[in-house]
């Protein structure tokens, strides 16, 4: 196994992990860039122009593109974040250049098609609206929006109805033509791939690409705040929330081993506590997640109408014993464990470390060796997750539930 590191001449980054020991490539670009890097007038347009990738180029119809990868048992996806823009396929070793070329191709020259324009755009519509079916998804949309108010970090990445409505293709021109650069970009694959063969296509297919430096994104400035919305579901979901660190800081990874101990499987505390003690709810867990200048530690649950405030007042009640008292030295080992196996398991995976790589270089500009990875989990103590749980539980609180709640005043 090798992993090979190139730039072009335009400054696009091509990493690769080559494996001998499968025949399949995992291979995607990844673009620095998502939500936040919109303005309010471009609200959801990230999310827009990754839909429209795929709906025809000047050498592609939408049709073509689908048929084309299919019929060598591939297969195409993407996805829109905060930060990054991802574009990405899945191909038997020998159509690399085929997957490479497709994928080129619709960011290098799409056509935006006023017809597929209009039609994605409906498609769109539809996926807003099955999301406010969604009292996770909703509850999750109204967490990030109070967290980070008026702000690009914490708006929907899908836009809203009026936004979408909007758009035209002068609005997906113009994004992609700032935020699109060379610099700003990385082509990661992994599996049965050849790193100079992949080098040698990327300068034809991605020369294109300008070198151009891109504009800073808005920064994610954490406030929190309290919001509802009563919307009538079974079931009421709630997140509670704290600010953690950015991906880059030093106690990024103390915050993940905190989250673990608290809400990560079925030995974590909040499990144990709220569903097999009490039985108070079917799911509960907690995660921390980064952004490049902050971050959110995030507990979920969802339970009946009438023990909402019970469930709430056992979840601070944990938050507050993690914090006072601190965890054993058997949770930190247990969580230290979930997590590198996590990373290890990645590893296996051509789509998993293919991301990975790639968002190394976005997020850290290197290349982080597995081991590294595993130096900095094994390093968490159980003080320093301790130190953690009081950080976050001094940061403003952040609370979110949708659907009823029986006794409000408690809640």
């Amino acid at each position: 196994m090798s992993i090979e590191l190139s730039r072009l001449a335009n400054g696009l980054t091509v990493v690769s992990h080559e494996r001998a020991d499968v025949e399949t490539v995992s291979l995607g670009i990844w673009v620095g860039a998502g939500s936040r890097s919109e303005t309010v007038a471009e609200h959801g347009v990230a999310h827009f122009l990754e839909h429209m990738a795929f709906k025809g180029t000047a050498r592609r119809s939408a049709q073509a593109i689908a048929e084309e990868i299919e019929a060598v048992g591939g297969d195409l996806n993407a996805a829109t974040g905060v930060d990054t823009t991802a574009y990405y396929a899945r191909v038997m070793r020998q159509d690399c250049g085929l997957a490479l070329d497709i994928l080129s191709d619709i960011l290098v020259a799409p056509s935006f098609d006023r017809t597929e324009l209009q039609r994605e755009r409906d498609v769109i519509l539809q996926e807003i609206a099955s999301s406010l079916d969604s009292p996770e998804d909703m509850v999750f949309d109204l967490v990030q929006s109070t967290a980070f108010p008026d702000q690009p970090a914490g708006r929907p990445i899908l836009g809203t109805t009026k936004s979408v409505k909007g758009f035209k293709s002068d609005h997906l021109r113009s994004y992609l033509g700032a935020h699109y650069q060379a610099p700003n970009m990385v082509l990661a694959a992994a599996g049965a791939v050849d790193h100079a063969a992949l080098v040698a296509e990327a300068e034809r297919r991605l020369a294109p690409f300008a070198s151009n430096a891109t504009p800073e994104p808005a920064p994610a400035r954490y406030r929190g705040g309290v919001a509802r919305s009563d919307r009538s579901f079974e079931q009421t979901h709630l997140v509670l929330a704290f600010e953690a660190p950015a991906y880059r800081h030093p106690d990024y990874f103390a915050a993940q081993v905190c989250a673990g101990a608290l809400g990560g499987g079925m030995s974590s505390r909040l499990f144990q506590e709220v569903r097999e003690r009490r039985g108070l709810c079917y799911a509960i867990y907690a995660f921390a997640s980064g952004l490049s200048d902050s971050g959110m530690f995030a507990i979920y649950a969802a339970t009946g109408p009438d023990r909402a405030d019970r469930l709430l007042r056992v979840i601070r009640e944990e938050f507050l014993r993690a914090a006072e008292a601190g965890f054993t030295e058997e949770e930190i080992a247990r969580v230290k464990a979930q997590i590198k196996m996590g990373l290890l398991a990645g590893l296996e995976s051509g789509s998993a470390r293919a991301e990975q790589l790639a968002r190394h270089i976005l997020v850290h500009g290197r290349l982080l060796s597995t081991s590294e990875l595993i130096e900095k989990v094994e390093s968490v103590t159980a003080s320093h997750a301790q130190r953690m749980a009081e950080r976050l539980i001094a940061s403003p609180i952040s609370l979110a539930s949708v659907g009823p709640i029986l006794h409000v005043a408690r809640f």
